[in-house]
């Protein structure tokens, strides 16, 4: 059977180098971002079959169709990184309600979605792995990111419930939360390490 990873932010930072490390295991990849053209570079640079897609993870039938879209072209998938984020750095006082929004939308809420599709899949075959990119923000907060701390702190508790939830269905749930790294991709060898004890 062949593995099927899903790297929802897989076109750039963390995700990108995720998703090189996941080629290199022998997974068939599904390169996830909001912008099709990006993740479609991505993931031919990364040669063998793996596949872009497109989805915005703030909103539920997106997910639902790009998760559809993947089993249709990929087969099921038995391998989730969510590392889809983003970050509007601002005092709180001085930040408007709909950045507060989007950035819980994409942050947590995103995660939520995702996992909750992913998972229908991963009990019916009663396997699967889920890492959920944090940050050490949402364990110890920053001046000016209030708002990013909060919705990675969300992560943190979501992902620890969650794994309780499913552990009896031989289904992992971990989330790693790392501190600044370098921008380029190959750079992430923290993060790396990380995941790959969690894919193994």
């Amino acid at each position: 059977m062949d593995k099927v990873c899903a790297v929802f932010g897989g076109s750039r930072g963390i995700g990108r180098a995720v998703a090189e490390l996941m080629a290199q295991k022998g997974y068939r990849l599904a390169i996830i971002a909001r912008n099709l053209e990006v993740a479609k570079a991505a993931a031919g640079e990364l040669g063998g079959d793996h596949l872009a897609f497109s989805c915005d993870v703030a909103k539920e039938r997106d997910v639902q169709n790009t998760f559809e879209e993947m089993e249709k072209n990929l087969g099921r998938v038995n391998f989730l990184v969510n590392a889809a984020g983003i970050n509007r750095d601002s005092l709180l006082v001085r930040t408007k309600t709909e950045d507060m929004i989007s950035q819980l939308h994409t942050n947590l809420l995103g995660s939520m979605l995702t996992c909750k599709v992913a998972l229908k899949t991963m009990i019916q075959q009663q396997r699967g792995s889920i890492v959920n990119v944090g940050s050490i923000t949402g364990l110890k907060g920053n001046s000016g990111q209030s708002v990013y701390s909060a919705g990675k702190g969300g992560v943190v508790g979501f992902s620890r419930a969650l794994a309780k939830e499913v552990a009896r269905k031989k289904i992992r749930v971990n989330v790693v939360a790392p501190g600044p790294i370098e921008q380029r991709w190959t750079k992430s060898s923290y993060v790396l390490t990380s995941l790959g004890q969690c894919c193994e």
